[in-house]
């Protein structure tokens, strides 16, 4: 029987990346898409870690299973890091892909380091609170302007070192491979079946104890019994 993972989001770029990922795996793996309406999670943290915890454990507990939450984000350099764990909402609250390209290209204007990385961190969590972390991280560069028409989010402007593209320029299986997502779960899926064994342990472990009936043992509760 297949074991039944959340995947915190609805990103439907993160869940194709994650379901080709772990399509050889013995998961049956949802996402938020498939529940009703659940609050957003607001990621306030510090760090790409407590974030991807964060929204992991409380997807967690308001379904019951367990749940992979990932946060990442582009780090350049020139920038001091920026956009860091600000990348989805660079360019407001509310923005759009191409609203956060365009800040960063206009951000880079005369930078003449251009490079940057991807960082990704992955979260497993369950709902009692114990979480697996799993960190991904990839080299490259900004472009001067778009290049690409697949991926989401930063990719048109990211060039990679090892792809010798940007992400928005490779297949989805050659992104797999070097992406700071990709490299998460790989080192994830490496041990993914110690994985399934802690989180049938976490989640036995979170189950109530079975009733102790031994006080009523003295009673009869035969037809005979209850007729007199």
């Amino acid at each position: 029987m297949n074991t039944i993972i959340v995947l915190a989001t609805r990103n439907e770029g993160k869940i194709k990346e994650f379901q080709a990922l772990l399509k050889d795996f013995p998961v049956e793996l949802k996402n938020l898409n498939d529940f009703g309406p659940i609050p957003e999670v607001k990621e306030d943290g510090e760090t790409f870690d407590d974030n991807a915890y964060k929204k992991a454990l409380f997807t967690a507990k308001i379904l019951g299973l367990p749940a992979i939450a990932d946060d990442s984000g582009l780090v350049v350099k020139a920038l001091d890091g920026a956009p860091g764990v600000h990348s989805a909402r660079y360019a407001g609250e509310n923005a759009r892909d191409q609203d956060n390209i365009k800040k960063l290209l206009q951000e880079m204007v005369g930078k003449t380091d251009r490079a940057a990385a991807f960082e990704c961190v992955l979260s497993i969590a369950v709902p009692s609170g114990p979480a697996l972390t799993y960190e991904g991280r990839c080299e490259g560069e900004i472009t001067n302007e778009i290049r690409g028409q697949d991926g989401f989010g930063y990719d048109p402007v990211f060039y990679s070192a090892d792809l010798n593209k940007t992400f928005a320029e490779a297949s989805m299986e050659e992104k797999n491979q070097v992406s700071h997502r990709g490299r998460a779960l790989a080192e994830a899926a490496s041990e993914f079946d110690k994985i399934l064994t802690w989180l049938k342990q976490r989640m036995d472990e979170a189950k109530p104890p079975k009733p102790d009936h031994s006080e009523f043992e003295h009673n009869d509760w035969s037809e005979e019994k209850i007729s007199n």
